[in-house]
């Protein structure tokens, strides 16, 4: 289920997924609503493009560390490629 920063308090939480388009951004907080996973979700920019780089926003997707690799299970399920840091 969706929550705000408040229900998370000042714990570091996991980024799993960027999402590029609006539409990709509703169909995963579908599925994550639907699996009863709490998430965050923040507007923020990335950089985007191979040939003309540019900063993009995106719907970027936070769990708590303790539901990332359920989260990523959930993700990957539904055919969503979870985020991984460099």
């Amino acid at each position: 289920m969706r929550q705000d920063e408040k229900f998370f308090g000042d714990q570091d939480l996991a980024l799993v997924y960027i999402a590029k388009r609006l539409r990709e951004a509703k169909r995963l907080e579908a599925i994550l609503t639907a699996a009863n996973l709490d998430y965050l979700v923040e507007t923020d920019t990335y950089r985007g493009g191979f040939i003309f780089v540019s900063e993009r926003v995106g719907a970027f997707f936070y769990v708590h560390p303790d539901h990332e690799e359920e989260c990523r299970n959930v993700m990957t399920q539904n055919s969503f490629k979870p985020y991984l840091a460099d």
